[in-house]
């Protein structure tokens, strides 16, 4: 990946991530892990992730980052 491109993808997980803090999420996980964990439990989630797979297939499940979410609110 050229540096610029690189540059661009880590602003937009940063993006993310302070999204996720700003709903009471932990400030190094995005939306979609968080989301891809409670896929079974929460409607909300299931509706996002279900089209968020129409463009990138499994997105919330690749997504989610085990170590991450202890320090969620």
């Amino acid at each position: 990946m050229q540096k610029i491109s690189k540059y661009f993808w880590n602003v937009l997980i940063s993006i993310d991530q302070m999204a996720n803090t700003l709903i009471g999420g932990d400030p190094d996980e995005t939306i979609s892990s968080r989301m891809g964990k409670r896929v079974d439990t929460c409607r909300i989630c299931f509706i996002l992730c279900y089209w968020l797979d129409k463009v990138d297939d499994r997105h919330c499940h690749k997504s989610i980052e085990a170590d991450e979410g202890s320090r969620e609110l």
